[in-house]
């Protein structure tokens, strides 16, 4: 009656093994640490790199626990914050020669502890944030009227593009503050323009003012529009922030909109505040520019002569001399996605570019007047400028699809690819708030929480113990379980465990001891109706299984809603809340049982139960079970 098969204590057998396997690393705790990653986006941090850091703490007599290249990035590892800011001076110096124009980040951050064969397992602590791990915090401030003038901007050359293709005569054409203004002789002409305006411009709403003898277009944003280019320079600036804070290595960064023109940014682990303000005031533009290929131009890419007026000398990846012209054909607004590929008869690696309906129209005709000629893809970071590639132009390209190849690797093509989808801000930002919580504070936030869970957890036991005996030791084994269950499940999700997480996990504890107070006092309640101990345990759990469902549903129910309409530390207590509920129906129930069935389960002839003092109504007597 009592009996689990030998499937079901195997998987009691695996949820154990695996709980703590998972939930170990977050034993080890964390290591002040060095990390180097590149300060532009085509420089590469590469194993050269790694030798030379390597190199640098020889030199110096530092002592690194471990030096690994991950990813894009190399992470030192050392024993003491001491030895953590000795080593990001030593390395600075052997990497960055010029400190004004510095080619790498070294960054101070924190790595876990944990073994090597913990990390091959792919078992990692959870992410802490920032009330418990320490970092900085910043509020920032869009300039949203920075971003209806850049639209304005836009949309005056595109007028003259299309006023000049209709060959519709005007006598200038201007922006002022974040409206265009075009010019006219005469009213006939100036109607005409404004038709084509309002057939071509949904964006813009026109009105025609009286200037001395000519007729003048006013053109503004109609308010509908202002208000969808605002939510995307908001969208694409958290886009753009998203890729640079990668940069940094920061697990689980905050970053999201506070309003409607503000966005909050928490980095975790982060102790260098000046280095992290750096990587979001960064500036990144993209531009496309034909190559300046006369005789002038020859000259002065082998430095015999000077640069050509009207043309300037950029630097490519491999450091040689590119001489382009000034005039910019389209910028990285006109870029809607980049991708890596393959060229479809050389199989050669491609970067294949998607433009919009501007763009695809300007690079059709640039592409058709200038076959057999290169065009410079520059990319623009802190005001200098460096060519990604310069291939040349085979054919009239139309369609808005580009494909860019010519002695790329696989790598590069990729590489090529994220640092073009990357773009720039599309809006000023202006840091308005900033807060750092130092780590000191945060290991105080995470003793306090720890203990908290830990008194809850040892006062439910006791209370447990006491009053079911030994039922209630195997309830207190069980609320152990779902513990490390609940780490676990946590930590192999990477989720971020904030303090009002710790709050959810402690008020789980008494949330979860609930189900075994329910199957106990049902036992109890069959023990009193005169049922054999074996049939009480066996009804006991069947029965207290529904109510122990419905009163679980109806909770998960409010966490849920919870996670969906909550932001921030709301979101963070019920991720805990909702996972801590679905691991209590399974230590509760299916573990506990486990347990019960395996001590009592083999006796046949079970004469009493270990469940406390059991009361009989209809004698005024007690009996109690040993």
């Amino acid at each position: 009656m009592n009996r689990y098969p030998v499937w079901k204590y195997a998987i009691i057998l695996v949820a154990l093994v695996v709980s703590g396997l998972y939930a170990l690393p977050n034993l080890f705790g964390e290591a002040p640490a060095v990390q180097v990653s590149a300060a532009k986006s085509a420089v590469k941090v590469d194993s050269a790199v790694l030798a030379r850091v390597e190199q640098a703490l020889k030199d110096a007599g530092l002592a690194a626990d471990a030096v690994a290249l991950e990813g894009t990035s190399i992470k030192a590892r050392f024993a003491d914050t001491d030895a953590q800011l000795k080593a990001k001076d030593t390395i600075q110096k052997a990497i960055n020669p010029d400190a004004a124009d510095p080619a790498y980040i070294v960054a101070l951050n924190l790595l876990s502890r944990s073994p090597a064969w913990l990390t091959a397992l792919h078992a990692s602590p959870m992410y802490l944030g920032l009330d418990l791990r320490g970092g900085v915090h910043f509020m920032l401030q869009v300039d949203m009227q920075a971003a209806l003038t850049k639209r304005a901007e836009s949309l005056a050359g595109d007028i003259r593009t299309v006023l000049r293709e209709k060959n519709v005569r005007h006598s200038g054409i201007a922006r002022n503050a974040q409206t265009v203004e075009v010019r006219f002789r005469d009213a006939a002409t100036a109607d005409a323009a404004k038709r084509i305006i309002q057939d071509q411009f949904a964006d813009l709403e026109t009105v025609s003012v009286a200037d001395g003898a000519d007729v003048k277009l006013v053109a503004s944003i109609k308010p509908v529009s202002a208000k969808t280019i605002q939510e995307q320079a908001l969208k694409q600036n958290i886009t753009t922030l998203h890729n640079r804070i990668n940069e940094l290595g920061v697990a689980e960064p905050v970053i999201q909109q506070q309003g409607l023109d503000r966005i909050v940014v928490q980095l975790p682990g982060v102790q260098d505040t000046a280095k992290a303000k750096d990587i979001l005031g960064r500036t990144a533009t993209l531009e496309v520019r034909l190559v300046d290929e006369g005789t002038e131009a020859r000259s002065a890419e082998t430095g015999s002569g000077p640069v050509p007026f009207g043309s300037e000398r950029y630097l490519d990846r491999d450091g040689r001399p590119v001489i382009v012209k000034k005039q910019v054909i389209l910028t990285g607004e006109n870029l809607t996605d980049a991708q890596p590929g393959f060229d479809g008869q050389t199989q050669e690696p491609t970067v294949n570019l998607s433009l919009d309906a501007k763009g695809a129209r300007i690079f059709r005709d640039v592409t058709r007047e200038n076959i057999n000629k290169r065009m410079a893809i520059l990319l623009f970071e802190k005001g200098k400028g460096e060519v990604v590639t310069a291939p040349v132009i085979r054919s009239e390209i139309s369609g808005g699809r580009v494909q860019i190849s010519g002695r790329m690797t696989t790598v590069e093509a990729a590489d090529t690819a994220l640092l073009l989808r990357a773009g720039s801000l599309a809006a000023p930002m202006e840091i308005i708030e900033e807060r750092t919580i130092g780590p000191s504070l945060g290991a105080e936030n995470i003793a306090k929480g720890f203990h908290s869970v830990a008194w809850g957890f040892t006062a439910v036991a006791i209370f447990m113990c006491v009053y079911y005996m030994l039922f209630g030791v195997i309830s207190s084994i069980a609320l152990a379980f779902n513990l490390l269950l609940l780490v676990a499940v946590l930590s192999m999700l990477q989720a971020t465990l904030t303090l009002p997480g710790m709050a959810a996990m402690a008020l789980v504890l008494g949330m979860a001891i609930d189900a075994n107070v329910l199957i106990n006092e049902r036992v109890r309640e069959e023990l009193r109706n005169g049922a054999s101990p074996q049939a009480a345990i066996h009804a006991g759990y069947d029965r207290a299984w529904a109510t122990i469902i419905d009163s679980n549903v109806t909770t998960l129910i409010a966490g849920l809603a919870l996670l969906a309409f909550g932001s921030g530390p709301v979101r963070g207590f019920a991720v805990v809340h909702c996972l801590g509920i679905l691991t209590s129906m399974f230590s509760g129930v299916f573990f506990s049982r486990g347990l019960v069935n395996l001590w009592y389960g083999r006796q046949k002839k079970l004469k009493t139960v270990s469940i406390g003092t059991v009361w009989r109504p209809e004698s005024g007597q007690q009996v109690t079970t040993p």
